[in-house]
């Protein structure tokens, strides 16, 4: 295990995974996103398409597509009706909370922790999952690829930005980072945050997070404020 800063007050925290349980409608809305450039559902192309997008959950959506489909104006279009299809699942009530996320994040702030939650969708998307969970005031700042200047995960910036903004680390050891996926894991790594760590209640596993770097792996992201309690 790698030793870390103990007196982290900075934690950046993923949502669809790591806090928020969205029961796979990242692949549900990926399907609208393919048929409006008009990749047919069983095809070849489709399933790779998907496999893509599932090795890829964490990486911020317009750069996912703009891998799989080019040209910058279809990447957009495809983009447009992920983000449309996700809010509609959104609104009809498919996602809920990660068993213990909300205490947890209530226990970090009122032992005196910063928490940040971050996203690679869309602006429109973070609020829709935040206003249908009813987390508005939940954290006093939630950032998305484009609040960090447009790069999304792996790249360090919405991290980089959270610490900037809050002021509430004087060092980036004393941040932490946790995610569901390899790419929150390296984002946070590339920040050069004290502690990173993956959560088995999503997209990725012990395996995957070990290759990018994680500090720790916890079975949720519940677990978070008993680690840190350890580490003082």
């Amino acid at each position: 295990m790698t030793d870390i800063t103990p007196d982290i007050r900075l934690v950046v925290l993923d949502m669809a995974g790591t806090t928020v349980a969205d029961g796979g409608l990242v692949e549900r809305a990926f399907e609208a996103a393919a048929g409006e450039l008009g990749v047919e559902p069983g095809s070849a192309e489709h399933a790779e398409h998907l496999a893509y997008v599932r090795a890829t959950m964490g990486e911020s959506k317009i750069s996912v597509f703009r891998h799989l489909f080019g040209a910058e104006d279809r990447a957009q279009r495809a983009n447009t009706a992920f983000e449309k299809a996700y809010g509609d699942l959104v609104a009809g009530g498919l996602i809920a909370p990660v068993p213990g996320a909300r205490e947890a994040i209530e226990e970090l702030a009122g032992g005196g922790r910063t928490v940040v939650l971050t996203t690679g969708f869309a602006r429109v998307t973070q609020d829709a999952i935040l206003d249908a969970l009813g987390w508005r005031d939940l954290v006093p700042l939630t950032l998305c690829p484009v609040d960090a200047g447009g790069r999304g995960r792996p790249y360090p910036d919405m991290v980089l930005d959270a610490f900037v903004r809050t002021k509430a680390a004087e060092d980036v050891r004393q941040v932490a980072v946790v995610g569901d996926t390899s790419y929150d894991v390296l984002s946070g790594v590339r920040a050069g945050a004290g502690l990173v760590a993956g959560v088995r209640t999503g997209a990725h596993g012990d395996e995957e997070f070990r290759a990018a770097g994680a500090t720790h792996v916890l079975d949720s992201v519940a677990g978070l404020p008993t680690l840190l309690a350890e580490e003082r």
